[in-house]
């Protein structure tokens, strides 16, 4: 054996023992790699139940809008029936309550007239 032969035999260990020792970081990263994956199967497995249910609840409240609409439509309605209501009754009741108001405070005055004159004639 020359000494070539020893270098090169030197050579050839040290890069068997190279190669051992970065098979196993990368062994290690093929098994992440792998746990990865599950992982994300896992997760895309109860990810995909989670969305449907969202995307029912947003229907759902979607639908509840809509009848809180109608709801409020509804409630304008009769704000503006009894805005009416009460625009008519004070048009058809409240000016011939105002003339008997008037009335009854000029007879209230009438009398209070005559019954001060009737005092100084007595006195």
């Amino acid at each position: 054996m020359s000494v070539g032969d020893v270098a090169g035999l030197i050579a050839a260990i040290a890069f068997v023992l190279l190669v051992g020792l970065l098979a196993v970081p990368l062994v290690k990263l093929g098994r992440v790699f792998d746990e990865t994956t599950q992982s994300v199967k896992e997760l895309t497995e109860h990810s995909l139940p989670v969305l449907d249910e969202t995307a029912q609840l947003v229907a759902s409240g979607n639908g509840q809008l809509a009848n809180i609409d109608t709801v409020t439509t509804s409630a304008a309605q009769v704000s503006q029936n009894v805005s009416a209501l009460t625009a008519l009754f004070s048009a058809t009741v409240g000016a011939p309550m105002v003339r008997v108001a008037a009335f009854s405070y000029g007879v209230r005055r009438a009398f209070g007239g005559f019954a001060a004159g009737a005092r100084k004639g007595r006195g």
